[in-house]
């Protein structure tokens, strides 16, 4: 029997939809996108919205961008991170979005090392599994790779 699926990190993201979205908060007054959801008010210091948290609604991200940077993660991450036991390394990357031209960490794809990975090459979100425990597996966004003919 397959086991349940749940966010390791509530409300970072969804994919609800079948379609894996980074959830924010954007500033109605300049548009300034935060990731995680920023509640308390723009930090932009240009915006000229208010300052008291009302000018902020809730954002999802754009799925894809390119590799901006990467790197392996060999060691087992230090409490109240979770990995799966035993420990595989894994890589994670930097992504500029393409379309907040902001830069966003994630794990990419198991399967994939560096050598698999060059700066400026195309990734979309997808669903992956960080750890599994007896009631469920615990899902976060992943970073795969996609031919740049489909950006």
């Amino acid at each position: 029997m397959q086991k349940e699926q749940r966010p390791a990190v509530a409300d970072w993201f969804t994919a609800d939809d079948g379609t894996v979205r980074l959830q924010g908060s954007r500033c109605t007054a300049c548009g300034t996108p935060y990731f995680p959801r920023n509640a308390l008010a723009c930090r932009n210091p240009q915006c000229a919205g208010p300052k008291d948290g009302s000018e902020l609604v809730d954002y999802l991200f754009s799925t894809r961008g390119r590799i901006w940077s990467y790197a392996d993660a060999r060691y087992k991450p230090p409490p109240p991170y979770v990995s799966p036991d035993p420990f595989e390394p894994y890589v994670v990357a930097a992504v500029e979005l393409e379309v907040e031209q902001m830069v966003i960490l994630g794990q990419v794809v198991r399967g994939l090392t560096v050598d698999d990975l060059a700066v400026g090459m195309p990734v979309e979100l997808t669903l992956g599994v960080l750890y599994e425990d007896e009631e469920a597996e615990h899902t976060v966004w992943m970073w795969r790779p996609v031919d740049d003919r489909d950006q």
